[in-house]
């Protein structure tokens, strides 16, 4: 099952999604984790996530995925786990911005930010699922 999962070529495009993907969320996670980046911290977070209905226990999955699951991406180990983990989480998470439509406010003259960037994101994260974590990964070596 290990090998299964690990299973990888050397796959250089895979490399290159899952290092974006990692330097990208990786900040988000430490932002509502660590309270790094001008983030609220675990305590904020989470009381957000209670507030707008995601159970508590989900909610602290959520925070701690955000800040592990790149750091597994960054070195490739259980590539397609941490992908797959991160990609449930922007689902979700895109589902709080569908009310400000599709667009990201570069511009500031809308409610808030749009879904643009989680579909992105989704779509890098089921690619990882997909690819594997390709080259230079801890995934190549368990294969």
């Amino acid at each position: 099952m290990v090998a299964r999962i690990a299973r990888t070529e050397d796959d250089r495009v895979a490399l290159a999604l899952r290092v974006v993907l990692a330097a990208v969320m990786f900040p988000h996670g430490a932002q509502h984790l660590l309270g790094w980046f001008g983030g609220f911290g675990y305590a904020g977070t989470h009381g957000w996530m209670v507030s707008i209905g995601i159970p508590g226990p989900l909610a602290t999955l959520a925070i701690v995925t955000e800040l592990l699951a790149p750091l597994a991406l960054l070195a490739g180990a259980f590539g397609r786990l941490a992908a797959a983990g991160l990609g449930a989480l922007l689902l979700v998470a895109a589902t709080t911005h569908l009310p400000n439509g599709f667009f990201m406010n570069w511009l500031g003259n809308q409610a808030g930010e749009g879904w643009e960037y989680h579909a992105l994101a989704i779509a890098i994260a089921a690619a990882i699922v997909v690819r594997g974590s390709g080259a230079w990964s801890v995934d190549r070596r368990l294969g």
